[in-house]
């Protein structure tokens, strides 16, 4: 969409040869990210460290280092790019669920306006996408309870 995530992507390109989305909007895709803004070493986060991707997002969110900060935005305005673009695919008006490790632990990053702006940037579909409500899963253990739930309808 922009001339830096085109950047981003001859880098990743360059890496990985076929680049997908879960080489981005993921922990370890965080981790890319954070390698393609910092070009020299990081005093804030390791990104060999094992918890590298948690280090980068931390770093970010309390803006002890710029570069994760940048690579924190790059990062949520992938993600709301594409899932605006799965919103539109799978025309769910009902709302977009943002699951996973991360976004429950960047919800000030996610609010900051980078989000909603690329997901919302879908023209000439932007009122129909801008109504589609997101909502980040924050329950630690969706998918067990989401069981425990069928489980319970089952016996009825």
């Amino acid at each position: 969409r922009t001339t830096r995530e085109v950047g981003l992507l001859a880098f990743l390109i360059g890496q990985f040869g076929r680049v997908d989305y879960e080489r981005v909007i993921s922990g370890p895709g965080l981790v890319n990210i954070h390698r393609f803004v910092h070009r020299s070493p990081c005093s804030a986060a390791d990104p060999d460290a094992p918890d590298a991707a948690a280090e980068i997002s931390r770093a970010a969110l309390d803006r002890r280092c710029a570069a994760c900060v940048e690579a924190l935005d790059l990062f949520v305005a992938v993600l709301g790019a594409e899932a605006g673009n799965s919103a539109l695919r799978g025309m769910t008006t009902g709302g977009v669920f943002l699951g996973g490790g991360i976004p429950p632990k960047i919800i000030p990053a996610l609010e900051g306006g980078a989000f909603l702006d690329a997901f919302r940037a879908k023209a000439p579909m932007e009122d129909l996408v801008g109504a589609i409500p997101v909502h980040v899963i924050i329950h630690p253990e969706p998918g067990l309870l989401g069981a425990a739930v069928a489980a319970a309808g089952a016996r009825r």
